[in-house]
Parts: structure tokens; sequence; C-alpha cells
């Protein structure tokens, strides 16, 4: 049996001697949104910076297609084929909404083939296209989050790890992200999201996992997650 396209294993992690990841498992097969729910302090955002090799991992191991990638800067996480979109979005201020997209393509060597994939972004996202030449840190909430989407997929990735896709955005900017995502993940773009409001995450997502204080407590399909107990009484509330 063939490895999963994208496989975690019992990966720790943390800050200084704070641990906060314990054991993680957690894999993304081809062509899946995987989500991961959880509170505040669970070791969620941790977990895609370890990925992304903004920390380090402790212990254990990260593969996408059987390639080892843990302990890996950034850099090269990203040309493996792996993109974090960050918690708040983290877009560079001064810089044009067209400057922010070409920053995600800045390790990328074919000047045609970045012009081509601008050219889609912004057909997937019209009011980027509309504010091209405008200050990214001047757009609404929403907009600046389909500008930090849209800067993760100009480099090209096998997967997109977005974190807290719906934190501060009203309602409709998220319905409008949920199904850029999900033609985005039709597109062939695998998805890792981090995301509170457990309801967004469990309609987008095949699978999901819970991660409470650093470990992994649950894993099924969205649907199950959706009616188990324990996962209704904490993130979603009895029925």
């Amino acid at each position: 049996m063939s490895d999963p396209f994208f496989q975690i294993s019992q990966l720790e992690s943390g800050y200084g001697e704070i641990q906060v990841l314990w054991g993680i498992d957690l894999t993304v097969n081809e062509g899946e949104i995987v989500c991961i729910i959880g509170s505040n302090g669970a070791g969620k955002t941790t977990l895609l910076r370890t990925i992304s090799g903004l920390m380090s991992p402790t212990a254990g191991s990260i593969k996408i297609e059987g390639r080892v990638i843990e302990g890996a800067d950034a850099r090269l996480t990203l040309t493996s084929g792996v993109a974090h979109v960050p918690e708040g979005r983290r877009l560079f201020r001064t810089m044009s909404v067209k400057d922010n997209l070409l920053m995600g393509a800045y390790i990328r060597k074919a000047p045609r083939d970045v012009e081509e994939d601008l050219e889609r972004v912004m057909t997937m996202f019209p009011r980027l296209a509309e504010r091209a030449n405008q200050d990214a840190s001047t757009l609404s909430g929403g907009e600046q989050q389909m500008c930090a989407i849209g800067r993760g997929i100009m480099s090209r990735p096998k997967l997109l790890m977005i974190d807290e896709l719906s934190l501060g955005l009203a309602p409709r900017a998220v319905e409008l992200l949920s199904e850029t995502l999900i033609e985005i993940n039709k597109s062939g773009i695998a998805i890792l999201l981090v995301e509170q409001d457990v309801m967004t995450a469990l309609d987008l997502a095949h699978r999901g996992y819970v991660i409470d204080r650093g470990r992994i407590t649950f894993a099924a399909s969205s649907e199950e997650l959706r009616q188990e107990p324990a996962v209704r009484e904490a993130y979603i509330g009895a029925a």
C-alpha cells in the first residue's frame, strides 16, 4: 500500500522548553480538504508553523509524496509544494495587491507561467483584479484574505494550508471564500484548513481532526464529527 499524499507521524513541537504538540498523526490524501478544529491554544497554529518550516519539530516526521520535509526551512518546504496562508493574512503593507500576489511566486523561474497564474488568481478573485494597484493593507478583511490565499496559490502548491479562514470576516465574505476554496480544491490542490468556526470547517472538509491540548482526540469524516456527541458538546452545541 502506497503512502498517503501528505503524512505526519508522531510529530512533537513547541517553544523552547514548552512543548505544545504531542505525538500528532495526520494525513491528507490527494484531492482532499481536511480540517483541524479545536479551541484557542489547542496547538493548531503551532502545527501549521511546524509543517511550513517556521518552527523545527523536536520529534516525528512530515512527508509529502513520500519525501521527508520536517526540519526543512520555509523556503525548502515551499519548493516541496506546501504553501501556508497564515493567521491574520500577513500581507506586505505599502505594497500593491499585484505585488503581494507576485511575492507568492518568488521561488519560481518561468515568468510566462507566473503571468498565467497571476491572471488565474485575478479571474478567481475579481475584486483583486479591480484593486490590483491598491495598497493591500487598505483592503477589507475579506479582500485581504482573498489576497493571502491568492499569494499562496501563486507558488503552485500541491498542499495549501490555511490558518483561520473566517477570522474577523462577515458571513457573506466567508461564504464567498468557501465557494472559492472548493473550486481551488477541484483544480487539484489539497487543502489543510485550520478553523475555529467548526460548522464552516465541517461544511468544507471531507475529513477532520480535533486537536485538544496538543493531541489529536478525534479523527473521522466531517459528518461523523458533526454527529459525535463529545464534539457537538465541546464545539458545536448539543442538539
